[in-house]
């Protein structure tokens, strides 16, 4: 049987299985489901061809990566709308997180000195700032809503929009951490992350897909750290508090 075939089946077995237990489940995202596989395909297989080519002409690297990152700020950015400035704040902190983690290992440099390295680690930490800026401030928007009248008896006690929404910013940053950690902290005991898995399909020996998928948890820890309080500086100062959560 054709591999493209069974990789077809496979997928539509998966995605099926999906859709038919929330469907049982009564639970709303069996549309969204359908959509991110078709997404996830149609768009892998945009990004294979289009870096085939990227590594024949390295230079094009800077645009391959200018649109990767624009793509995850302007998603993260979307799930933050609610917030002013929201596109401003993840840019900055994706931006920020993505920089210094990126750099590092590169600069040093960590890991080759490449360009299929640096799409790949780019790929990644750019991946992770985005789920960092999104977990901030949607549980930063939560807060506000759940903890507005204590919010409002600070700035009623003279306290400054900053001051008074400092402890709900700091449990946002702790809170979007926490993912990032669990898998640092499980890596090789609970899960065998894509880098590593992939590093080993790729011939890479066990030795070298392991320092690999450090490099890459550890970077992402890194780039999610400065991320998420960034986000949380950013937005944590809100003109105007969202409507109080009902009861």
């Amino acid at each position: 049987m054709n591999e493209y075939l069974r990789l077809a089946i496979g997928v539509l077995v998966l995605a099926g299985i999906a859709i038919g237990v929330l469907s049982w489940a009564g639970v709303r995202q069996r549309r969204a489901v359908l959509v991110a596989c078709v997404r996830a395909v149609l768009q892998l297989a945009f990004v294979a061809a289009v870096l085939r080519g990227v590594f024949a002409a390295p230079l094009t690297v800077i645009a391959v990566l200018a649109v990767m990152f624009s793509v995850a700020c302007w998603t993260a950015g979307r799930r933050l709308r609610s917030h002013d400035g929201a596109y401003r704040a993840v840019i900055l902190s994706c931006g920020a997180g993505s920089l210094v983690a990126i750099g590092i290992i590169v600069g040093v440099p960590i890991l080759s000195r490449d360009v299929r390295t640096l799409v790949a680690v780019s790929g990644i930490v750019f991946g992770g700032s985005m789920t960092a800026a999104t977990l901030t401030g949607r549980r930063l928007g939560d807060g506000l809503r759940r903890r507005r009248d204590e919010v409002e008896g600070w700035l009623s006690l003279g306290a400054t929009p900053r001051q008074a929404v400092r402890e709900i910013a700091r449990e946002a940053a702790y809170e979007a951490m926490v993912p990032a950690l669990d898998q640092t902290r499980t890596v090789g005991l609970v899960t065998l992350p894509g880098a590593f898995v992939g590093a080993l399909l790729g011939g890479a020996s066990a030795s070298a897909a392991a320092r690999f998928q450090i490099v890459v948890l550890v970077g992402l820890l890194c780039a999610e750290a400065i991320t998420a309080t960034a986000v949380a500086w950013l937005l944590g100062a809100p003109a105007t508090l969202p409507a109080e959560e009902s009861r």
